[in-house]
């Protein structure tokens, strides 16, 4: 019995051991001032689907935030805030438009498609 005890004492102390690092560790970071983390951006994707519709339609996105537009249909789309303050430029089928900040809410539209209409509500 007194066997297991010492085995058991002696994986213990190995175990706080590797926890610690180990002997001899010389992989330690420096401490001292660092960079802050990244700051997260909250992207807001608006699709643009293959019945020439929005998704979703209205998107609810807060003046200051970040949207994109994630062409999932199979033809060119160009979407235009009415009041002009945003226009993505062509989207090929497959492919995100820049990442843009959203300056006011308001209806947009696809300029190639004009019929093809969303809008973007104010979020809290």
């Amino acid at each position: 019995m007194s066997r297991f005890l010492t085995a058991a004492a002696l994986a213990a102390i190995g175990l706080s051991v590797a926890a610690c690092g180990g002997y001899g560790s010389s992989s330690r970071t420096p401490s001292g001032p660092s960079a802050p983390p990244p700051r997260a951006i909250a992207i807001n994707v608006i699709g643009i689907n293959g019945a020439q519709s929005f998704s979703p339609n209205p998107a609810t996105v807060s003046a200051g935030q970040t949207v994109v537009w994630h062409n999932i249909d199979t033809t060119t789309h160009r979407v235009v805030l009415n009041d002009g303050e945003l226009d993505t430029g062509n989207i090929a089928p497959g492919a995100f438009s820049a990442a843009m900040t959203l300056v006011a809410p308001g209806p947009y539209h696809c300029s190639i498609h004009p019929p093809m209409v969303g809008s973007i509500a104010g979020g809290q």
